[in-house]
């Protein structure tokens, strides 16, 4: 049976309805060089940092194994130079949520593999919108490569009323302002990629 959905626009009006959304913005984004970084920080090397691919929705996440394209929320892709050692075959580490992606990037520089690349839905870059699923609020998804930006340029809204795949999420916005106009409207705690831990992650999956 189809869910009743709702949607709320940027100046407060909503709509109602099976699968009825409204647009929240659309942003112009030029692009941009950016410096290759691992999770802890920079990487050495001339090595171009890897551009990032859209992901499949039939792609199954390389942490949980839910099916991507089945989740509202953040995706993410992680990038190495030997791709076969982290996920068996020549492709990115591909993720359903910000933290399935922490979460695996973490376990993976324990064992001495560091990407070349992380990357999350950059929400500065797309035109999102925020839904109702019951009770809960949520943001739409973005599989596609030109909706990702590089996880050390993004600043993330952590723990807002706004969930994702995996329930509460790591928002992430190109745009600094707009992250801050995002936590005055959902809450949340602003975060910059440096700054997140293991235990932070943990305590969003609680």
């Amino acid at each position: 049976m189809d869910e009743q959905r709702f949607t709320e626009s940027r100046d407060g009006s909503a709509t109602g309805g099976v699968g009825k959304r409204l647009s929240r913005r659309t942003v112009l984004v030029g692009a941009a060089g950016v410096s290759v970084a691992a999770l802890a920080g920079c990487l050495g090397g001339d090595d171009e940092t890897p551009d990032p691919i859209t992901i499949d929705g039939d792609q199954a996440c390389d942490q949980c194994t839910m099916q991507i394209g089945q989740h509202p929320g953040p995706v993410g892709q992680t990038h190495y130079t030997d791709p076969e050692d982290i996920v068996d075959e020549d492709r990115p580490a591909q993720f359903c949520s910000s933290t399935c992606t922490y979460t695996h990037t973490f376990e993976q520089e324990d064992a001495d593999h560091d990407p070349t690349a992380i990357y999350l839905t950059d929400y500065s870059s797309v035109d999102y919108d925020i839904g109702l699923d019951g009770d809960a609020e949520e943001i739409s998804s973005h599989l596609e490569a030109d909706a990702f930006g590089e996880a050390n340029g993004l600043t993330l809204v952590v723990d807002s009323d706004v969930e994702g795949a995996m329930g509460p999420s790591m928002i992430g916005f190109g745009d600094a302002d707009e992250a801050e106009q995002f936590q005055s409207e959902y809450g949340g705690e602003l975060y910059e990629h440096e700054d997140v831990t293991p235990e932070l992650v943990m305590s969003l999956m609680d």
